[in-house]
């Protein structure tokens, strides 16, 4: 990621903050900063380093794209999932990583038909 092309816009991150009903206090205390050191990424003094960047986007559930103002969906462009917490689903996710599209859609598919009926 290109630190130029990904500058984090203070109302942004205001935004996304108020998005979730955060405190600031809340919001540094997800991603893992101060509330000092979130209060001045929030101000406008301080620009994140790019991995900075991508852990708020991910902790606040929005993507880099949105907080830099590339585009206006506030939606997250990013799924963590954890083999502690979630183990079948993490197993499901690694075993298809390499999978080709024909079965990647298949797999699609067969999803779609056991979710049709909830």
């Amino acid at each position: 990621m290109n630190e130029l092309t990904y500058t984090l816009i203070p109302e942004r991150l205001k935004s996304a903050r108020e998005h979730l009903n955060l405190s600031k206090a809340e919001a540094a205390r997800r991603i893992g900063l101060t509330a000092a050191s979130y209060v001045r990424y929030e101000a406008g003094d301080r620009s994140p380093s790019p991995q900075v960047l991508m852990s708020i986007a991910e902790k606040l559930e929005t993507s880099v794209a949105f907080l830099s103002g590339k585009t206006n969906d506030i939606s997250s462009d990013i799924v963590s999932i954890y083999k502690d917490s979630d183990p079948l689903l993490f197993e499901l996710i690694k075993s298809t990583q390499n999978a080709d599209n024909a079965t990647l859609q298949r797999l699609i598919t067969y999803y779609h038909q056991l979710t049709k009926n909830d």
